[in-house]
């Protein structure tokens, strides 16, 4: 595994799964987190948890949090996935990506203040694949759009970035949620906030980008389930409970307040069970059908 990574390590992470438009549910756990007055040492992110927790490294505030949520309530699919027919055309012409980068690129240059990722509040560590090997790339120090734009970098729907030697993508391909790479960057307790997936829909999303993102979201919570069990004793793991029923696509961002809002409930209600006393697999991230 290649890792570039500045040096310095932290007790307690945040680990931010992908997910596409179901990052919403993250900002209502991050909401409920920040109100309880829960903290962290340090930032782990994958694909969309790259972007939130980025933002959050900057601003590890209930403030920002609220920020983020503001942020969210007004997204819509053109500003992530910003696609006409020039890009369906070139699509054709180049075969080579269907949406350009320019809407993630411009959320980012336009809400998280800081360049480099040496320069967040918090250490940050933006986990990216690449896409030549499939090992895992975490990228700790400069810039902070190229990192972020590159674990977001569905592969087919966005082109690859090219970082010094490598070639860059989704962050989710090689690690879609990254428990090992914070328990390698030091952590001995981690807080997981997964986006979940859609357990309670009447039939397949419509069309190919959302098919694809709601595999991907299938594949993150077994993957997630295989690796904490795979944990030793000594770490200590919490996972917020993702939503559960939950329909909709990752694709679909007309459902956002409605995650934030609900996430934090029942964020609240885990914590007010004391959530964050007793280390298990939710049984929302297990296999199950409504």
């Amino acid at each position: 595994m290649s890792l570039l990574e500045r040096s310095g390590s932290a007790k307690t992470a945040f680990v931010f799964a992908g997910g596409g438009s179901f990052g919403a549910i993250q900002v209502g756990m991050l909401h409920s987190l920040a109100a309880h007055g829960v903290t962290a040492d340090m930032v782990v992110g994958s694909s969309v948890g790259a972007l939130n927790g980025a933002f959050y490294a900057g601003d590890p505030t209930l403030a920002g949090v609220e920020r983020l949520g503001k942020i969210w309530r007004g997204l819509t699919r053109r500003d992530v996935f910003p696609m006409n027919w020039r890009t369906v055309l070139s699509f054709l012409r180049h075969r080579d990506f269907l949406i350009p980068h320019d809407g993630i690129r411009r959320l980012i240059e336009d809400h998280i203040p800081y360049r480099n990722l040496q320069d967040a509040k918090l250490p940050v560590h933006i986990v990216t694949t690449d896409i030549i090997s499939g090992d895992s790339v975490v990228l700790s120090e400069g810039s902070t759009a190229e990192a972020i734009v590159a674990s977001t970098a569905i592969p087919g729907a966005f082109s690859p970035i090219h970082y010094k030697d490598y070639y860059l993508a989704d962050g989710a391909i090689s690690s879609n949620t990254p428990i090992q790479i914070a328990v390698k960057k030091g952590a001995r307790r981690l807080i997981i906030l997964p986006t979940g997936h859609a357990c309670a829909p009447r039939a397949p999303p419509t069309g190919a980008l959302a098919n694809a993102l709601h595999a991907l979201t299938l594949l993150i919570a077994r993957q997630l389930v295989s690796e904490l069990e795979s944990l030793g004793p000594e770490i200590e793991y919490y996972v917020v409970p993702p939503l559960c029923p939950l329909v909709g696509s990752p694709y679909d961002f007309s459902r956002t307040a409605d995650h934030i809002d609900r996430a934090i409930a029942s964020t609240d209600a885990w914590l007010g069970q004391h959530g964050l006393q007793q280390g298990r697999i939710p049984h929302e991230m297990r296999p199950h059908s409504h």
